[in-house]
């Protein structure tokens, strides 16, 4: 992104600030970012239409695209003026072995081993981690765990059934395409992808819905059951907003 905006050929180096880091391997169907443009003396300020013209000429080998752009004033900042973020996790029930995963859905989800989850114990389970907790337990511990309130709000955990990229050409094989939907103010460090695991555990019958009420009263990531964690291909940063 930078060095696409210095086609713009602004007097200082323009710096992006983006509002959500993601891990390797996880997607984003619509992220954010603010940049500051200087331009030289006597030059009219850019129109949102060129910008998004310009960037989008120069990013053209990279499997990223600008959707569009807004004036907005001085202090608005992509990371710190969200109000919520919004992440998709896509699951595909119905495969004995990973190799029946649908080519096109590669990298696009996660199909669990076993096949089918019990949803309905899944959804009773997701209704524990709404609101505000102290999520210890659902994040890994990283470099910023010791500066960061383990407190976050879960404003929204739905469980839905979804449609597959050309599903119908595979409906015949009894597969099922659900997606796990978080919205929150912010999130901690693979916090989504330690939620989802969980839930598919419960989903496989390995833990009961309550006991996602337990894991959150534990307040320690070390009490997260091993392995369990969702792996990035199936999450999604959906959208940022403001």
């Amino acid at each position: 992104l930078q060095k696409a905006a210095q086609n713009l050929k602004p007097v200082v180096p323009i710096k992006f600030r983006i509002s959500s880091r993601t891990d390797s391997g996880v997607h984003a169907l619509c992220n954010s970012a603010h940049l500051d443009i200087q331009r030289p003396p006597g030059k009219p300020a850019f129109q949102e239409r060129e910008i998004v013209n310009c960037l989008n000429h120069h990013l053209k080998p990279e499997p990223i695209r600008i959707l569009s752009a807004y004036r907005v004033t001085n202090d608005f900042h992509a990371r710190f003026s969200a109000l919520s973020r919004t992440y998709i996790y896509r699951l595909l029930m119905g495969c004995a072995h990973h190799s029946e995963v649908p080519v096109f859905e590669r990298d696009l989800c996660w199909a669990p081993a076993g096949g089918y989850l019990n949803v309905p114990a899944m959804q009773d389970a997701a209704q524990f981690l709404l609101g505000t907790h102290d999520f210890s337990t659902f994040r890994s511990l990283n470099s910023e765990t010791p500066l960061r309130s383990p407190v976050r709000t879960i404003l929204q955990a739905d469980i839905q059934p979804s449609s597959g990229f050309l599903s119908h050409h595979y409906e015949y094989r009894g597969l099922e395409f659900w997606e796990l939907k978080f919205r929150s103010r912010s999130f901690l460090y693979r916090q989504v992808r330690r939620m989802v695991g969980a839930l598919v555990e419960v989903g496989q019958g390995k833990l009961t819905p309550h006991q996602i009420k337990e894991l959150l009263e534990m307040k320690d990531a070390r009490a997260f059951p091993p392995h369990a964690m969702a792996p990035p291909s199936g999450l999604f940063l959906k959208s940022v907003e403001y």
